[in-house]
């Protein structure tokens, strides 16, 4: 797909976002325009991991949701919260355990997304 010179620009600068900072980028521009971005975000989120680990091989983790646990509706919940995805995908991708939620990640956005898990009741790895 060719872009537009300013078009090129603006994704070039989305690169360098950290998840969260893209997480409410996403969120801003959908309350803007009125849209949803759920498909666009995990393509978006699978780049900022990609890049996220070519620059810190070793800070690089991945999350990964061993069991939901009792309370599937709450870590439903904090996998749509924490990847920006509609509840659909995230009820996919829980059901889908064990799985990597996030790949590529800092320790400390790891650890935080974790904690978010257990404290839903989810069983979580951290590799």
């Amino acid at each position: 797909m060719e872009l537009t010179a300013n078009a090129q620009k603006i994704l070039d600068l989305v690169k360098e976002l950290s998840v969260i900072e893209m997480n409410g980028l996403v969120k801003a521009m959908e309350e803007e325009f009125g849209v949803s971005a759920a498909a666009g975000v995990m393509v978006a989120g699978a780049g900022a991991a990609d890049a996220g680990a070519d620059g810190a091989d070793n800070d690089s983790m991945t999350v990964e949701l061993a069991e939901a646990g009792q309370q599937k509706i709450a870590v439903i919940k904090v996998v749509k919260e924490v990847l920006g995805l509609d509840l659909k995908a995230a009820k996919e991708l829980v059901e889908k355990a064990p799985t990597a939620i996030k790949e590529g990640i800092k320790s400390e956005e790891a650890e935080a997304i974790k904690a978010k898990l257990e404290e839903a009741g989810a069983k979580v790895n951290l590799k």
